[in-house]
């Protein structure tokens, strides 16, 4: 026999704005609304901006389905410029003119990068050594050797192109850092890359387009809110 869930049981999709933490938002609509249970389904960097799924009370049973579903960001690639983050949050480590390229050129570069991949995590990231997210040696100066990951990229294409910034549309499997693509791109280039902007449009089926900002999101009363709640049968469906 199925449970009978509420109008609370599914997931709130957000439109993340930049300079907020996954936790930040997932503390900010718990507290806000009074839901018992609350999470994210796929860390967004405080830079980033966009789709941030969040599963609420019986949903979050659902969470690492949802989590594991690939990924499609747009993104702005700076090229010229390398940092320890490898985004536009790290500090410089360094700066190389930027060669003449044409858009065909840096094409052939993508195509590298496309299909299956072995990425290394960067420092400054929430992936563990012994317990320890690697972000928290990063601040205490310590550099540790990390395991090559392979991910898949499915399509890396370039919208628009203005050296030294490109475009591109990226979808992915779990576990990309886009960031670190960039930084990889920039290494292959021999000029350095980071990534300026980030922004992610869908996961799995589910697309930014049908997601409410912060704003729109706290303008709610509870019973609101729960008309733009997907609810967890038909979130479960989209698996």
């Amino acid at each position: 026999m199925l449970p009978e869930f509420t109008s609370s049981d599914g997931a709130l999709l957000v439109d993340k704005p930049s300079g907020l933490t996954s936790h930040d938002v997932v503390d900010r609509i718990r507290r806000h609304f009074g839901f018992k249970k609350v999470g994210h389904c796929g860390t967004l960097d405080p830079l980033a901006t966009g789709l941030l799924v969040i599963v609420l009370e019986r949903a979050t049973k659902l969470q690492d389905r949802i989590m594991s579903d690939d990924k499609t960001y747009e993104g702005v690639m700076r090229l010229g410029i390398a940092t320890d983050s490898h985004d536009a949050d790290g500090a410089v480590l360094a700066e190389k003119p930027v060669p003449s390229l044409t858009q065909a050129d840096l094409d052939a570069v993508l195509q590298k990068c496309r299909g299956d991949i072995q990425q290394i995590p960067p420092m400054i990231s929430a992936v563990k050594h012994q317990g320890t997210p690697l972000y928290k040696l990063a601040r205490k100066g310590k550099t540790i050797e990390r395991e090559p990951r392979l991910v898949h990229i499915y399509d890396l294409t370039i919208l628009n192109f203005q050296l030294p910034d490109v475009k591109l549309r990226v979808t992915c499997t779990k576990g990309t850092y886009v960031r670190t693509l960039c930084h990889d791109i920039g290494e292959i280039l021999g000029c350095g890359a980071h990534l300026a902007e980030l922004r992610r449009t869908r996961s799995g089926k589910l697309d930014v387009a049908n997601a409410q900002t912060l704003d729109q999101i706290f303008d709610l009363s509870r019973p609101e809110l729960e008309k733009h709640i997907v609810p967890v049968l038909q979130l479960a469906k989209s698996l």
